[in-house]
């Protein structure tokens, strides 16, 4: 059993104070002072102009509406009812100030890697040894989706675990969304941001800790498990990479359901056909053309919304719409984070510089990741990633288990549960 080495280079962190402004409309933002030390942690205040936020609001209520869909259903997309529904409470009564104060109530910190600047939130726990964790976040998720799982996972007693549950948690913006900064130029994809993950964590002076991630997420824990830099112990994805070639070969020629499939399999060969028949093209326009849906998504408010409403929609575990399990608030919390930030076309970028099908073991390489791997399948997620298809993917899997609720967003969704997957995954890691 490995025990996790500490130091207390992060701590003399607090000491420090500093503010950063984000003017937003413009898309300067101006931090604390650095030092000639580029490896400097600074601290990290969100506080975005009134000005910005006036701008929000008489966007959103000037908006020009589509007529109405002409079908029942949402096989066009999101309904015009429920997004004005939505967009109507977003510019009356949402206040972001609320969202804001959540964010400043917990230790936020910008420091350079790789040319760089990167926002983390890093919450220690009171257990001495706790396990350091880093949580990789999505699209069109952000921070905001991992908020809930903090307290789970620092404070386990308080949540139904033991005090031998607890970790110390890492929650970076990923390189172009929230308040990290945005690529100038390309490069920037799971593998390089792996990498800075790995710089990131030593920097807070880790020297063994465990990874894990969720969409986006995922691909980056499968990088660095393919990277496993020293003191990586573990990872844990709850969107893995197990489809095999064949099934992917299938897929994407159209052809029919291979012969000799489990239930299981069959089940997710369906979920994973309407993927690449129907329910894709949000990814399809990104792949390839990320800066001009970059355009419509900057300039109106609501049709980044709308963007984000369709998807968060699928993939929730909620029949189809994402308000029986999460609040409007929480869902305006992310999309407005995205406007403010002026992050549509940067954050899109990142499906143009990885161009893959994530859920392609040939593509994601898993047979490279000899570490341990352990995996979460949650009854909502784009796909049931079946068992058999998992073993065969990850040379070392030591935890697989299909959890009773959750969707592809199951940490904001489901915080509990997803504490409790995390805390039986990389139990045998402490």
């Amino acid at each position: 059993m490995k025990k996790n080495k500490r130091t207390f280079a992060s701590t003399i962190i607090t000491g420090i104070t500093g503010v950063l402004v984000l003017l937003a409309t413009t898309g300067f933002s101006q931090t604390a002072p650095a030092s000639n030390d580029s490896t400097q942690i600074r601290p990290f205040h969100v506080n975005i102009p009134d000005a910005a936020l006036t701008d929000l609001r008489q966007r959103v209520l000037a908006t020009r509406w589509p007529d109405k869909e002409t079908v029942t259903d949402r096989t066009q997309g999101v309904k015009l009812e429920q997004i004005q529904n939505l967009v109507k409470y977003w510019g009356t009564d949402y206040d972001w100030r609320k969202a804001e104060a959540k964010l400043n109530a917990l230790p936020q910190f910008i420091t350079h890697i790789d040319g760089l600047d990167i926002h983390f939130i890093h919450v220690r726990s009171k257990n001495p040894k706790a396990l350091p964790i880093i949580l990789t976040h999505g699209w069109p998720g952000s921070i905001f989706e991992l908020l809930k799982i903090i307290g789970p996972l620092t404070d386990p007693e308080a949540y139904g675990g033991k005090a031998s549950d607890a970790f110390d948690v890492v929650i970076p913006s990923m390189p172009g969304y929230g308040f990290s900064e945005k690529p100038k130029t390309t490069g920037w994809g799971p593998d390089r941001i792996g990498k800075a993950w790995d710089v990131l964590m030593k920097r807070l002076g880790y020297t063994h800790y465990v990874s894990q991630g969720g969409d986006w997420g995922s691909v980056v824990a499968d990088a660095m498990g393919r990277q496993k830099p020293a003191g990586l112990l573990g990872i844990h994805v709850n969107m893995p990479a197990t489809v095999p070639a064949d099934i992917a070969k299938a897929l994407q020629s159209g052809g029919p359901e291979p012969a000799g499939l489990s239930a299981k399999e069959k089940a997710a060969y369906k979920s994973m056909n309407y993927l690449y028949t129907k329910g894709g093209g949000y990814a399809g326009i990104m792949v390839t053309r990320p800066q001009t849906i970059g355009y419509s998504l900057t300039d109106s408010p609501v049709g980044l919304a709308s963007f984000f409403l369709d998807k968060f929609n699928d993939w929730t575990y909620s029949g189809g719409d994402a308000q029986k399990v999460l609040t409007k608030d929480e869902i305006l919390d992310d999309i407005t984070l995205y406007w403010l930030t002026n992050t549509a076309a940067s954050s899109a970028q990142l499906y143009w510089e990885n161009g893959t099908n994530n859920f392609n073991v040939v593509e994601q390489r898993t047979h490279e990741i000899t570490i341990p791997v352990a995996i979460s399948v949650f009854p909502g997620e784009i796909y049931q990633a079946p068992k058999t298809w998992a073993e065969k993917a990850y040379p070392h899997l030591i935890y697989f288990h299909e959890a009773n609720n959750g969707g592809h967003f199951a940490q904001w969704e489901q915080p509990q549960i997803f504490a409790e997957e995390l805390r039986a995954a990389f139990k045998s890691l402490r």
